[in-house]
C-alpha cells in the first residue's frame, strides 16, 4: 500500500462520505486531522441543492470538522457560478429550494416564476415537489427555455433511509417536455473539476477524490485525472463495482480502516528503513 498521505490536495464528498444526516461517520475527523496536521489541501464538494455553502459549513463546524467557508462548494453555488459565466443576463426558473435560490440570487441570478419570461429552467431536489411545478417546468422548456440540472443523483442517502434526489425530478421534467438537458452542473462534470482545481491551484493527477458514489464521486475523479477513493459508507457497495466498471484506487469500509492501513504502512515502511540501515 503506498502512503496515502502522498497528495497535495484531497476532495470529499458530504453525505454518505463525512456524516449521514446529522451523525459523523467514523473515522472522518482523525483522517482529516492528519491531513491538516501535514499541511493538506482540502476542499468538501458536495452535490446537494438543498443547502448552502453556509449550511454545508455550520454542518461541518457542529460535527468538529476543521474546515473554513472558501473550502466548500455545493452543486446550487457551483450552478451559480455557471450561469454567471456562460448565461450572466438569464432568467431562471428554478425548481428546487430555498437554498437553491439563495445560491443563485447571492451570486446576482435572476429568477423568476413566470414560465413564458424564463430562458432557464433549474432542476435541483425538491422535497415539496408537485404536480404543478411539473406542469410549469415542462411549460417553460416548451416554450423554449434551455433545460439544466444542479447535479444528476437520482437518489441521496439520509439516516436509516434513500430518499429521491434531483435526478429522479429531472427525469419527470424531460419526459413531460420531450426534452434533455443540456448541461448538468455537479459531480461528475469537468465544470464542477475545473472551479474545484482552480480553488485547489494542483494538478489534478496530485488529487484524491473520495467519495461514496461510483457514478458521481469516483466517475468525477476518473474522469478528470485524480486518484479516486470509494468509502463504503453512504450509496454505492463493493459488488457495485463489477456492475458499473468504475473502479476505484482504494476502498474503505470506512475511515477508520484506512487510517489503520495507513498506520500498517508507516511501520512496514519504518522495519525497511531499519533493514537498510
Amino acid at each position: 500500500m503506498e502512503d496515502l498521505y502522498a497528495y497535495d490536495a484531497y476532495c470529499f464528498d458530504l453525505d454518505g462520505t463525512i456524516y449521514v444526516g446529522q451523525m459523523m461517520l467514523p473515522g472522518v475527523n482523525d483522517f482529516i486531522s492528519g491531513l491538516r496536521s501535514r499541511g493538506k489541501r482540502l476542499l468538501f464538494l458536495t452535490n446537494t441543492p438543498v443547502h448552502t455553502r453556509e449550511d454545508c459549513y455550520k454542518r461541518l463546524q457542529s460535527l468538529g470538522v476543521s474546515c473554513q467557508l472558501g473550502e466548500i462548494l455545493t452543486a446550487g453555488y457551483v450552478s451559480g457560478m455557471y450561469f454567471a459565466e456562460h448565461a450572466p443576463d438569464a432568467n431562471v426558473l428554478v425548481v428546487g429550494e430555498e437554498a437553491l435560490r439563495r445560491e443563485l440570487q447571492g451570486i446576482g441570478i435572476a429568477i423568476t416564476e413566470d414560465p413564458y419570461r424564463s430562458t432557464h429552467v433549474l432542476v435541483g431536489m425538491d422535497r415539496q415537489f408537485h404536480y404543478d411545478k411539473l406542469h410549469l417546468a415542462a411549460k417553460a422548456v416548451r416554450h423554449g427555455a434551455v433545460l439544466l440540472a444542479t447535479n444528476p443523483d437520482s437518489c441521496c442517502p439520509v439516516q436509516g433511509d434513500i430518499i429521491p434526489d434531483t435526478g429522479s425530478i429531472l427525469s419527470s421534467i424531460e419526459a413531460a417536455s420531450q426534452q434533455k438537458a443540456s448541461v448538468v452542473i455537479g459531480k461528475p462534470s469537468r465544470y464542477y473539476a475545473e472551479k474545484a482545481l482552480q480553488l485547489l491551484n494542483v494538478n489534478s493527477s496530485r488529487c484524491l477524490m473520495i467519495g461514496d458514489r461510483l457514478e458521481t464521486d469516483i466517475l468525477f475523479g476518473q474522469q478528470n485525472g485524480m486518484k479516486t477513493a470509494l468509502v463504503l459508507t453512504g450509496i454505492s457497495l463493493r459488488e457495485d463495482i463489477q456492475k458499473t466498471g468504475i473502479v476505484p484506487d482504494y476502498i474503505w469500509p470506512s475511515f477508520n480502516e484506512c487510517i489503520m492501513e495507513q498506520q500498517d504502512h508507516s511501520k512496514h515502511s519504518t522495519v525497511l528503513q531499519v533493514e537498510k540501515a
